[in-house]
């Protein structure tokens, strides 16, 4: 299989490789193409690669280009982990957002639409570039904010863009690990949107296991949605919301603590990347610390392990928990939800995963054509939606309320209309003024080159 990688020179591009060579399936990926417009960072994760790839036999060939088309000719599987403006363009959401006194976070609230404002024209793009050189492959879409952006990409490539996520996964596991459960043994009754889902069950040979956890303050106060939202909510809720939803359900905690912060995480990331890259591509090519045989991979570990370290830092402050524990730092996977996703479509190894899809008729709150956030059995047809319970009230609230966001902005995006933009912000519940919604729009238009098509 041939698998291109669009954002070819991000960080994370190790983890896909790294599950790649750890496959050694019938049928594996051969051949990796990465595509990025940036061809020092090109440069730089190559050198990752190449160390991870090194005395690896059968490892997949690797190949840079600059050229989406020709990234995308031949391409059976693409993967998209495009990240548009880069992570300046993220510190930028982030500071509009907070000088209003209003979330920036790059998938929620007012950064999150920034962020989809001028995403989801390029990914249509892409889209309509696959349609076109590559129209049997599958989109695997992990680009934020992934719902959103694969429901664009959905109304160019139908079913064959799936996204993906690794906050579920990472949930599911971490509730399993409280019980008992092997998580490879269980069901994960998970529903939502896209960083917006509840876990509502975990069924063993049958049985639901997580009222047993929901019935255990102390069981509930000793893994991270635990402590980030506490027993006792978590016990009212009846379910255990994705940590993403700390943000709704603390808004005013976590706004406070991302202006309390000394950086915001766009900033951090910025400032981490950028020290990172430099080192690999500075000199004579080494990587700092040594220009000897794995330097890069080592240097990209490092990165790696400060990163995970401190993710969600400002809502743990605000949460009041301190630093991450152990348990915690494993993330969910997404490059092995990919590669489990790749393997079931394109060798028929069925599987059930939670992905991002078209609902169809799975949450009678949503339309067909909506993307939703629930496990899907997956084979060479590839993803369909299981049936699940009905969302309860509060939730389809937020659901419905974030969903009707979401198509303002693809209306926006595809009209150029600025009413729209302003509309998407303003009707967003984190956001609680038109007037706000209108000031947000100007400063994000200042901010970024890419949003002067809103003009109608």
């Amino acid at each position: 299989m041939r698998l291109t990688i669009l954002g070819g020179g991000g960080f994370r591009v190790p983890l896909v490789y790294g599950a790649l060579l750890r496959d050694r399936g019938e049928g594996r990926v051969s051949h990796v193409t990465l595509y990025d417009v940036d061809t020092a960072r090109l440069g730089a994760v190559a050198r990752v690669l190449a160390d991870q790839a090194a005395g690896v036999e059968g490892a997949p060939e690797i190949t840079a280009t600059t050229d989406l088309d020709e990234a995308l000719r031949g391409a059976d599987f693409v993967f998209s982990a495009i990240r548009v403006g880069g992570l300046e363009g993220r510190a930028a959401d982030e500071r509009v957002a907070l000088a209003e006194g209003v979330l920036g976070q790059e998938t929620v609230g007012a950064g999150g639409i920034a962020y989809g404002l001028r995403t989801v024209p390029v990914a249509v793009h892409i889209a309509r570039r696959v349609a076109a050189l590559a129209p049997d492959a599958w989109v695997i879409n992990f680009t934020n904010p992934a719902g959103l952006v694969t429901e664009a990409m959905s109304h160019v490539l139908g079913d064959r863009v799936i996204g993906i996520c690794d906050s579920p996964v990472g949930l599911g596991r971490r509730v399993a690990r409280v019980l008992g459960a092997d998580p490879d043994d269980a069901w994960i009754d998970y529903v939502g949107l896209n960083h917006l889902g509840w876990l509502r069950g975990l069924r063993v040979a049958g049985r639901d296991e997580l009222p047993r956890l929901l019935a255990d303050p102390v069981a509930l106060g000793s893994f991270e949605e635990g402590r980030l939202f506490g027993p006792e909510w978590l016990s009212s809720l009846g379910a255990i919301p994705n940590e993403y939803l700390h943000y709704y359900y603390f808004n005013r905690e976590a706004v406070d603590a991302y202006q309390r912060a000394e950086r915001t995480r766009g900033a951090f990331l910025r400032d981490q990347q950028a020290g990172f890259y430099d080192e690999l591509t500075r000199g004579d090519g080494g990587a700092g610390t040594g220009t000897g045989a794995g330097a890069a991979l080592g240097a990209w570990n490092r990165t790696l392990a400060e990163r995970e370290a401190t993710y969600m830092a400002a809502n743990r402050d605000a949460a009041g928990i301190g630093e991450r524990d152990a348990d915690d730092l494993e993330s969910g996977g997404y490059e092995k939800v990919a590669l489990a996703l790749m393997r079931a479509i394109a060798k028929g190894e069925r599987t059930t995963l939670i992905l991002n899809v078209r609902n169809r008729t799975t949450l009678s709150v949503l339309d067909a054509d909506a993307v939703i956030e629930v496990p899907c059995h997956v084979d060479r047809n590839g993803a369909l939606p299981v049936a699940v319970d009905p969302l309860p009230y509060h939730a389809v609230g937020l659901v419905t309320a974030v969903k009707a966001v979401e198509r303002e902005v693809l209306a926006a995006a595809e009209s150029g209309s600025r009413a729209s933009a302003v509309k998407a912000f303003a009707l967003h519940p984190l956001v609680d003024s038109v007037a706000v919604a209108r000031r947000l729009l100007d400063g994000y238009t200042a901010a970024h080159p890419g949003l002067a098509y809103l003009r109608a």
